[in-house]
Order: C-alpha cells, then sequence, then structure tokens
C-alpha cells in the first residue's frame, strides 16, 4: 500500500517551463500512468496527480524521479523510455489545474470503501505486553511507515506501511485501541493497534488536510481541500455518513482549512479557508441545547446503531478568513490567523469575533501550546516565518512577550508535569536546533543540537512528562529520546524521516501541552 501511494510522487514533476506536444504528453500518461493513477488523474493504486496534491513535491525533485524511480516503492525508472523532453511534458500535466472540481461525493465515497476486518471480529486484547496510555505512533515520511513504540521502554512494538503523505496528525481513539490516519490524497485509515492490523480504509476526499475524531469514538470527520467538503464517517467501518458542501449561503465554495473535535460541546469546530466563517458540527443524536442558528439536516442511514444522524451546522459569520487556528482548553474560543498578520479570536457562545491580535509573520496555532503563567493561562505559538515565538494572555488576549529564537519555528510542546516547553527552529540554516523554554521565567536556558546539520522536529512528551522525544526529520533520520529535566539523550532509534509522534495519553486527554 506504501509502495502505491508514494508513486504519486513519482509522476510529479519537475520546474517545467518547455511543454511538450499535448497530445504527445496525453498519450504519454496513459501509456505509463493511467494504471496506477487514474485516466483522470484523481488516483486508482496510485495517488492522485493534481497540484493540490503535490504542494510536497518540489518540481526541481520530480523530474529525478520520474527518470530515476523511487526506492522502495513500485515506482519504475523511465530513464530508458522517456527522453527528457517528454518527462518534462508528463511534469506540466500533472501540476496542470483541472478545468472543473472533480465529482467525489458519497457514491465515489462508498465505492472506495475497504473492509479488511469487520466491527466485532477482531480480539479486544493486546497481542502485545506494554503500557496501552504510553504508546507512541511515530509518522516515517521517509519510506511511508508507521512505528508503534512502546514508550516505556522505547522500543518499537511493529512497523506499519501507510498511504501517502500523511498529513494533519494521527488520531487516537478508544482508549488507544484504534488509530486513524489521514493522507494527503484522501485515504482515512483504521488501525487496530491492538491486533496490529489495519480494519478499513476509505478514501473521503481528493485533498485532505486532516480528520478528527467525536470523543465518543462514533464518528470520524475529514476537511478536505478537493472537492470543498467535510465528510462524515461511522467510526466502526469507515462507512460514508454525510457528505457536507462548504458553501455560505450565497453558495460561494470554500476550501476547508481545518477541523477539530470540541469534546465538552460534543461538535466538530471547522474553519473555512475561501469564506469568513467558522463551521460548528454537532454530533448528537438529538438537536443541540439552544437550537437556534443550527441548519439541521438528517440523513438516513442504515444499520442497528444509526437511524438518522443529524450532523446539524451552526454557521459563524467572523471578520476574515482564518487559515489556521487553535481552541482553547475550555473549547469556548478559537484564535486562528489571517491573510494580513491578523489574529482574530472567536467565541463559540457568542457566535461572533470579539478580538484582535497583531502576529506578525505566520504563527503556526495549530503547533500552540498553554500553561500557567503568574496565575493566568497563557498561549504559546511558534512561527513559520519570524524568530520568534509569541507568549499571549488568553483573558485580555495581549502579547505578553516575543522571545527570540534562531529562526522560525514549526512545533512547540510542552507537558503539565514539566517545567519546560520546546521548540524546534525548522527554518533556515539553524535546522538542526531545538529550544528549550523554562515556562515560568519565559527565557531559553538551553538549545539542543541532536544531529548536526540536519532538522530537529517535532517534540512530544511521555505520559509522565520525564522524556521528550525530538525527530530528525531525514531520511537517514532517527528519534531521539531526551530526559526532559536534565536534557541528557537517554536512547536513539535510527527511523526514516521521522515526523510526528503521538502518545496515547497525551492526546486523548487533550494535554495543554500538545496539539489537538
Amino acid at each position: 500500500m506504501k509502495q502505491i501511494l508514494t508513486s504519486l510522487l513519482l509522476l510529479c514533476a519537475s520546474s517545467a517551463t518547455v511543454i511538450a506536444e499535448p497530445t504527445q504528453t496525453e498519450e504519454l500518461y496513459k501509456q505509463h500512468c493511467a494504471e496506477c493513477h487514474g485516466v483522470d488523474r484523481l488516483g486508482l493504486m496510485g495517488p492522485a496527480l493534481l497540484p493540490q496534491n503535490l504542494k510536497r513535491l518540489r518540481q526541481q525533485s520530480a523530474f529525478s524521479v520520474i527518470q530515476n524511480g523511487r526506492a522502495a516503492t513500485q515506482m519504475p525508472a523511465f530513464k530508458d523510455k522517456l527522453m527528457p523532453d517528454q518527462i518534462q511534458g508528463l511534469v506540466d500535466l500533472v501540476y496542470t489545474p483541472l478545468k472543473e472540481i472533480p465529482a467525489w461525493g458519497m457514491k465515489e465515497i462508498k465505492a472506495s470503501q475497504l473492509v479488511y476486518h469487520a466491527p466485532g471480529t477482531l480480539p479486544d486484547k493486546p497481542v502485545f505486553d506494554a503500557e496501552i496510555d504510553n504508546l507512541f505512533m511515530v509518522v516515517e515520511l521517509g519510506d511511508h511507515h508507521a512505528t508503534l513504540l512502546n514508550g516505556d521502554t522505547f522500543e518499537p512494538i511493529h512497523r506499519l506501511p501507510t498511504r501517502f503523505a500523511l498529513h494533519g496528525g494521527p488520531k487516537w481513539a478508544e482508549g488507544g485501541r484504534y488509530i486513524y490516519f489521514a493522507s494527503r490524497d484522501g485515504w482515512i485509515s483504521k488501525f487496530d493497534a491492538f491486533n496490529l492490523k489495519y480494519v478499513a480504509e476509505v478514501r473521503a476526499g481528493i485533498n485532505t488536510r486532516n480528520l478528527a475524531v467525536s470523543h465518543d469514538g462514533r464518528y470520524v470527520i475529514a476537511a478536505n481541500y478537493l472537492p470543498h467538503t467535510l465528510t462524515v464517517l461511522d467510526a466502526r467501518d469507515l462507512s460514508p455518513l454525510k457528505v457536507i458542501e462548504a458553501k455560505d449561503e450565497n453558495g460561494n465554495s470554500s476550501r476547508v482549512s481545518a477541523v477539530y473535535t470540541a469534546d465538552p460541546r460534543n461538535s466538530f469546530v471547522a474553519a473555512m479557508k475561501d469564506i469568513p466563517e467558522v463551521w460548528e458540527i454537532s454530533y448528537l443524536d438529538e438537536p443541540p441545547a439552544g437550537f437556534s442558528g443550527w441548519v439541521h439536516d438528517y440523513n438516513k442511514v442504515s444499520g442497528d446503531a444509526h437511524k438518522e444522524e443529524p450532523f446539524a451546522v451552526r454557521r459563524i459569520q467572523i471578520k476574515d478568513y482564518l487559515d489556521d487556528f487553535f481552541m482553547t482548553q475550555e473549547y469556548d474560543r478559537i484564535i486562528g490567523t489571517t491573510r494580513n498578520g491578523q489574529g482574530q479570536v472567536v467565541d463559540l457562545d457568542l457566535r461572533r469575533s470579539v478580538a484582535n491580535v497583531t502576529l506578525p509573520g505566520m504563527p503556526h496555532l495549530s503547533s500552540g501550546i498553554t500553561w500557567n503563567y503568574q496565575g493566568k493561562t497563557v498561549l504559546a505559538t511558534p512561527n513559520i516565518k519570524e524568530g520568534q515565538v509569541t507568549i499571549i494572555n488568553t483573558k485580555t488576549w495581549e502579547i505578553i512577550k516575543q522571545i527570540k529564537t534562531e529562526g522560525p519555528g514549526f512545533f512547540m510542546r510542552s507537558h503539565e508535569k514539566s517545567p519546560y516547553a520546546w521548540v524546534d527552529v525548522f527554518f533556515g540554516p539553524n535546522k538542526d536546533l531545538m529550544h528549550v523554554i523554562d515556562k515560568q521565567t519565559l527565557e531559553i536556558v538551553k538549545t539542543l543540537k541532536p544531529a548536526p546539520g540536519k532538522t530537529s522536529a517535532h517534540v512530544e512528551f511521555t505520559q509522565d512528562g520525564k522524556y521528550a522525544l525530538v525527530s530528525i526529520w531525514d531520511d537517514d533520520g532517527a528519534l531521539v529520546v531526551y530526559d526532559a529535566n536534565t536534557f541528557e539523550e537517554v536512547k536513539r532509534l535510527p527511523m526514516k524521516k521521522p515526523s510526528g509522534k503521538y502518545n496515547v495519553h497525551n492526546k486523548l486527554t487533550r494535554s495543554a501541552g500538545t496539539s489537538h
């Protein structure tokens, strides 16, 4: 499966300026590419070949991939079959947008569903001996795998293939038995960690941003860039329950920036990228209290457990678009970034914007964390464009401090039992550094260099907060385990470009020190 998905990369292309004769290029595509990627480029065994799906593949690298193939995948080398100008023509073709957004609704989603093990057919007891609450799932982008890791011994339990280009962070559910993955090209995969088996998959979209799981474990929802939809799935076997079109009241369509679960509200919260709205989607069986403002559209579903699933939507009009957002620990407010460098605070109960925050650069709010500082809750966020960490008072929404770093960062993490917050320097020449910030002095107290010359990224803590796990974001990378108090290295595990790592306890308890 991972090989199938990786083949997507291959057909993607390089930085082309010279376009081969269209008829010839189309014939070449049909001859060499369509069998795996579909005549319409929407994907079959291999991923979709559309510009929206190829953003992670730099065009300058794609030419080489098509020419030389890709190791550990089913993508062959075409250097003996295609001339450079022909390869360049394929590059241009797959980076050309389709004239119309493809249809991908209930019919297409249902047809893509794969059920490997029906609900209730696998044992309820883990096939391994480990503390479930301290399991990690480590995503390895280098060869499209993930590793289930024992967080007590730091020994791998199982390594599994994944779909191509996982995106948005996998989500644990049901006490750590199941974990759900979302790929860039729309595949949602359900993995039974107890039995070390995939149980179901479905393609919920063509270009997907992320997924969320209801806190009761009944529903999965996927936020899509293409088509402009939110797809609700039955968590048991990933059967599609509802496709919600992302449109405003005037019919203007929008990509969905992201969707998250608001546990105490029994709802999902989604931000729109192209219309100034935030949506709250209830997953209660009955209409939510205070029904005013909710658009109710029942969807009939077969099956004993699901008679009618409402998924009522409440639209919240806001002042500007939200590209990224963070939810408070109380789940009553969100803060999102806009395209003009402004932060916008939206009250979900009042259903309106209540404050603006000036946030220069591009803060990565979906990686924001909170902690108690001098009797108040503060939000800390890294910045993708500026070398700084912003500390914000979540009551007044005033900036308390800008902590200067050695370059722009991507991920920030902490733990309730740790006095420190860790932030990477993901972008720029100092990408191999990792800063440690004292949460009470708001000063950098340690700067680590886990692997000189290689990108250090994405910290996650163990269940008890005693250890911090750092990724060396390289094909010849590693997972480095540090004592979270002394900052001494404890262990180093070789891995293929490990990106995120996700601890059962921290994720399911919605720890203030990690993203949700």
